[in-house]
């Protein structure tokens, strides 16, 4: 590695290129090893909570602070790993490539620098850096649920991923569940002796299509638009020559709030049972996982921190297009999304696919909002 044994100012983007080579996708120790020595040769003091999330504060004790602002990213990658790369785009822009780069290594290479560059007086900043955000985010679970958490009496909490240097105020949740219909096995020559659960799937597509057309459906966000609700996988059937028993059918919710998880289940429960036919056996189950799914949020476009932070960084103020973290804390404070980098470009996917970058001056101009809104808001 380049880079990672400088004990002057902190450098983002020799950080950066340190930082992507470090495969994260399976195991993040190493990653967050790396971290941790990069926050301590700055003499500050580093705790790693049951969660595995990596802590970090500056500034006097939060009773004595006039206001708090939290710091937030995560260290995982999806698989899988791309080599790094300092390169030049079509454009002749200095870019790093490599998993990670703009999701979200770039956002805490940022988040880094202005966390080491300011010098909190009045207020205080604390670093929440989380290890698995991109598939179940126990560690943000695990961090919300201290009683102790720093989100609880934060005054703003700052979100680093790949926005393009916009200031993202909301966000879609997501939930995914599947629908499981039930009938009677019996002789595909003799149908109507049997009960086809795949043949109900034909009235449960309807309720799904004309979901959000009922009455007490959750009207469009003015940030977000539209809920949607989408069927992605279906199973079913065992036998070419029977009757098929059982059906599945997964779907995916992207909701808009004030829809929670609850009130999806519970409304999309509700319609389904009165779609299907008689003698057709429905239940509609969430798939099972450790942590809540990550709800819809909002924070108001007026607060404080989107002010300050958008007029640093000369973006625009605009919802985040993917799920989030930020879901967890915008309940304890108001929360933004920003940071260097985007999700896609003219041509195609940038995060999450081989091709991931993000632009050397994109990331520097990021440190700099950041700092700057940092002196704002902690003094």
């Amino acid at each position: 590695m380049t880079g990672s044994s400088r004990d002057d100012a902190f450098e983002p983007i020799a950080f950066l290129e340190d930082a992507v080579q470090y495969p994260s996708h399976a195991d993040v120790d190493p990653m967050r090893g790396f971290l941790r020595e990069t926050i301590e040769k700055r003499g500050l003091e580093v705790r790693i909570d049951d969660g595995g999330t990596v802590l970090a504060s500056r500034g006097p004790p939060t009773a004595d602070a006039e206001a708090h602002v939290v710091l937030n990213t995560h260290i995982d990658t999806v698989s899988p790993h791309v080599p790094f790369e300092r390169t030049t785009d079509d454009g002749g822009a200095d870019v790093v490539r490599g998993r990670g780069a703009c999701d979200a290594k770039g956002p805490l290479a940022a988040i880094l620098s202005a966390f080491f560059a300011v010098e909190p007086t009045d207020g205080r900043v604390t670093l929440a850096i989380t290890p698995d955000e991109e598939v179940l985010s126990t560690g943000a679970y695990a961090l919300v649920s201290d009683e102790d958490a720093p989100t609880r009496d934060a005054d703003a909490v700052i979100v680093g991923e790949p926005t393009g240097l916009d200031v993202c105020t909301a966000a879609k949740g997501r939930f995914q569940g599947t629908v499981h219909l039930t009938g009677a096995n019996a002789h595909a020559a003799e149908p109507e002796t049997g009960t086809n659960a795949v043949a109900a799937l034909e009235p449960v597509l309807e309720a799904i299509r004309t979901f959000d057309e009922r009455e007490d459906a959750p009207p469009a966000h003015p940030q977000l638009g539209a809920a949607t609700l989408t069927p992605t996988v279906v199973k079913g059937g065992a036998a070419t020559n029977q009757v098929p028993a059982d059906c599945a059918l997964t779907v995916d919710r992207r909701s808009v709030p004030p829809e929670t998880a609850d009130d999806f289940h519970e409304a999309l429960t509700a319609q389904l049972r009165t779609a299907v036919p008689d003698g057709v056996g429905v239940e509609f189950c969430f798939t099972d996982r450790p942590t809540p799914f990550l709800e819809a949020w909002e924070t108001d476009p007026e607060a404080r921190v989107v002010d300050i932070l958008a007029d640093a960084a000369g973006g625009d103020v605009r919802p985040f297009m993917a799920a989030t973290e930020a879901s967890y804390f915008a309940a304890d404070a108001p929360t933004v999304v920003f940071g260097p980098g985007v999700l896609t470009d003219d041509d195609g996917a940038v995060a999450h696919a081989p091709r991931e970058y993000v632009r050397v001056a994109d990331v520097r101009a990021a440190a700099q909002a950041l700092e700057t809104a940092l002196s704002d808001l902690v003094g």
